[in-house]
C-alpha cells in the first residue's frame, strides 16, 4: 500500500483512527466528527426518545446524522443510537473523499467506514478470546462498512452473548445497527441454534451483505464476506 497518513482522535465517546493518502483529509474527518456530534447532541436535547429508545423512532428530516441513524435503525429494528458510531464514521469518510483522496478509512469505536482504490486489511477484536486480533479481513470492494457487536466485550448494550457478531454492508451506519440486532439474537446453550438465529436475523435486514458470528468458540458465516486473513501481532 502507498504511504498513508494515520491519526487517532478522541472526542467524548468517539475514539477514532483515521487513515488516508492525503493529510488534509484527516482534518476534514475531524471537523466532520465534531460537527455531527454537536448536531446530534443538540437534537437529543429536545428529543430524548431518540437517545433512550431501543426500537426505531420517527425519522427526522434533519440533522443529517440523526436522519441516517434513524433510517439504519428502522431497517435493523433497533434503537437509533445503535447506529451512531457507524453513521459518524460514514459522514467523516464522505468529507474526506470531498478532499480528493483515494483512501479514506475511519474506525470509530470498532466500527469502520472505508473507501479505497486498493485493498485494506483490518483486524477483528473480541476481548480476550483466542481468535481476537489474530484474524481479520482484506477489504477489496468499496464502499465498505463493518461493525462488530459483542455481548461479552463491548461497552455497547447487547441482549445477546456472542463473542462477536460482525456485519458487512456498504455503509457503516447500517452495519452498526445490524450488528446490534444480530448480536441480540445470538444466545442460548446450543451454539448451532444461536449462530443460525443470528444469521437468520442478518438475512432479514435489507442492505446486509454478509455476517460472521463467533459464539462459544464456534464460527458461522453467511453471505458475501471479505477474504479472511491471519493477523500477526505486529500488524495490530
Amino acid at each position: 500500500m502507498k504511504n498513508l497518513f494515520k491519526r487517532t482522535f478522541e472526542l467524548k465517546e468517539s475514539n477514532c483512527t483515521i487513515v488516508t493518502d492525503k493529510e488534509q483529509a484527516i482534518e476534514a474527518a475531524i471537523e466532520s466528527i465534531k460537527l455531527h456530534r454537536k448536531q446530534l447532541e443538540n437534537y437529543i436535547k429536545t428529543n430524548q426518545k431518540f437517545l433512550i429508545s431501543l426500537k426505531p423512532v420517527k425519522i427526522p428530516a434533519d440533522p443529517l446524522v440523526a436522519k441516517l441513524m434513524a433510517e439504519a435503525a428502522e431497517k435493523a429494528d433497533v434503537g437509533p443510537m445503535a447506529a451512531v458510531a457507524g453513521v459518524i464514521a460514514d459522514l467523516a469518510v464522505q468529507n474526506m473523499m470531498a478532499k480528493g483522496c483515494d483512501v479514506a478509512v475511519v474506525e470509530n469505536g470498532g466500527e469502520i467506514s472505508a473507501i479505497s482504490n486498493e485493498p485494506v486489511d483490518i483486524a477483528i477484536a473480541a476481548g480476550d478470546e483466542p481468535l481476537s486480533r489474530r484474524f481479520g479481513f482484506r477489504l477489496a470492494d468499496f464502499p465498505m462498512g463493518i461493525a462488530t457487536s459483542s455481548g461479552r466485550f463491548s461497552h455497547a448494550l447487547s441482549f445477546g452473548n456472542a463473542e462477536a457478531a460482525t456485519v458487512f454492508c456498504a455503509e457503516a451506519g447500517l452495519a452498526d445497527a445490524a450488528a446490534t440486532a444480530v448480536g441480540n439474537a445470538v444466545k442460548g446453550e446450543n451454539h448451532e441454534t444461536a449462530i443460525q438465529d443470528g444469521i437468520k436475523k442478518a438475512k432479514s435486514i435489507p442492505g446486509v451483505n454478509g455476517v460472521l458470528i463467533l459464539y462459544k468458540g464456534f464460527t458461522g458465516t453467511s453471505g458475501r464476506i471479505p477474504q479472511i486473513i491471519k493477523i500477526e501481532p505486529s500488524d495490530t
